[in-house]
């Protein structure tokens, strides 16, 4: 069978969602073409003599840049068989089948688009599937040069990334995570050879750096250690980047200076706010105490903390708001969080846990399938006004190549105008992506475009 994988963004890496499946198809004699759509163009002839068309949908972004795409390619050829995999195909298969996809599928999807290129597709493909499948190294064939992809700047070179998982899914279930509708708490493993593998060929391919993409890396800290550990044996100049809940690193402390130890380079942390109110409504499981205990272990470990918020939600205010800045300026951490953190607005995609609380059932609006999201407006209009004017600001800053600490400063001038922004330390660059890690904000910044054209 003649197959097309298809990736439209998957955060400046080089799509493992493509690599994964390829390699197993290939192993049944399939012929595949990966296309990342985020570096190339469409391949035409792979996409008009394709049997079956697969879309990875990693994320609400992705999704969103593959609506046309999915289009096209039916318009192209009306004949093949197209599917959506990923988190985001599962939650929007209405609006996606409505555009001609027949086949949806979330968590292991492997084994399911093996099942259908194998031609046994009569009976209907279950949504989602977390069966165990035969992990296989990913193969990157046909992929482009990681040398084309987001790397890491350590404060003194770019380092050319690699990317790969160690566990697929989270045993936690945050009320407002994507990958909590598809996989319920649940995780897998995926094989430590399958894992430093895969790191191999990497490292061959010009890997100087690795991001593990896991949701996070300590959902099994055995595993994951084991194969930082081995790794740092292998290539003791690799260095690498992990995800890990606040939680965990409190619970594990132990383990943050065998972090350092292998190569770790910085550790992204979803705060998300330093409200517990709001932290308790999205269950994310940790205080702002826990939050500052966390900074503390990072600075006596000596290793970069990378805190990710949604500070814009129903429950905030602009009091708040600016509560979460004088935090960060209190703490030093002005040159530690990407500019674009402080200016995300949540987003409540289909299935979410958010929809559990009566407050959020009564704020939104209908569903909007194309937007992929459950709008809502804040009860206060100056809260939605700011955060659209922090990412209009955002990306300004951010074209004009001004430091973190530069934009923090022009954050809090436009948050509170009133009262001088406290003075920061001295910038000091500390690790980190040259695509800032976020999920959703380009959509943000289209739906602020949108709102600023509409007549007052």
């Amino acid at each position: 069978m003649r197959i097309l994988l298809i990736s439209t963004y998957e955060l400046g890496r080089q799509p493992f969602g493509l690599a994964s499946p390829a390699a197993l198809l290939r192993t049944d004699g399939h012929h595949v073409t990966c296309a990342d759509l985020a570096v190339d163009a469409l391949p035409l002839e792979a996409a008009q003599s394709a049997d079956l068309i697969a879309f990875h949908l990693a994320m609400h972004t992705a999704t969103r840049l593959a609506v046309p795409v999915i289009e096209r390619v039916r318009n192209m050829n009306p004949q093949a068989h197209i599917c959506c995999y990923g988190l985001y195909a599962p939650v929007n298969a209405d609006y996606l089948r409505s555009l001609g996809v027949r086949t949806l599928m979330g968590g292991e999807f492997e084994g399911e688009l093996r099942r259908i290129a194998r031609g046994s597709d009569a009976a209907p493909v279950q949504l989602i599937s977390l069966e165990r499948i035969p992990f296989v190294m990913p193969d990157r064939t046909g992929l482009p040069a990681l040398s084309g992809y987001a790397s890491l700047f350590d404060g003194q070179t770019n380092r050319v990334t690699g990317y790969t998982e160690t566990t697929r899914g989270c045993k936690h279930l945050c009320r407002h995570c994507p990958v909590v509708p598809v996989y319920g708490g649940k995780f897998s493993v995926v094989p430590a050879e399958v894992v430093l593998a895969d790191i191999r060929q990497q490292v061959v391919a010009g890997a100087q750096h690795i991001t593990f993409g896991d949701p996070d890396f300590f959902n099994g800290p055995t595993h994951g250690l084991r194969i930082v550990e081995q790794m740092k044996a292998e290539f003791p100049q690799l260095s690498y980047d992990v995800t890990i809940k606040i939680e965990h690193l409190l619970q594990l402390r132990k383990l943050v200076p065998e972090l350092k130890r292998t190569g770790c380079l910085m550790v992204t942390s979803a705060v998300e706010s330093v409200d517990d109110a709001v932290l308790e409504r999205l269950d994310k499981g940790h205080t702002r105490a826990d939050f500052l205990e966390v900074v503390r272990i990072f600075r006596d470990t000596g290793l970069n903390l990378s805190p990710t918020f949604i500070p814009f939600t129903p429950w905030t205010t602009l009091q708040s708001y600016r509560e979460l800045l004088r935090v960060l300026a209190d703490l030093g951490m002005a040159h530690e969080v990407g500019p674009v953190q402080l200016a995300l607005r949540l987003l409540i995609p289909g299935g979410s846990r958010l929809l559990e609380l009566e407050e959020v059932r009564n704020l939104v609006d209908p569903f909007e399938p194309a937007a992929l999201v459950w709008p809502w407006r804040h009860v206060d209009p100056e809260v939605d006004a700011l955060a659209r004017r922090l990412l209009r600001l955002v990306e300004t800053k951010q074209k004009s190549g001004a430091s973190r600490t530069e934009t923090f400063a022009a954050i809090w001038a436009e948050a509170n105008p009133i009262e001088p922004c406290p003075t920061l330390p001295a910038e000091r660059i500390v690790a980190q992506m040259s695509e800032p890690w976020y999920c959703c904000a380009e959509p943000m910044l289209n739906e602020a475009r949108e709102l600023d054209a509409l007549p007052v």
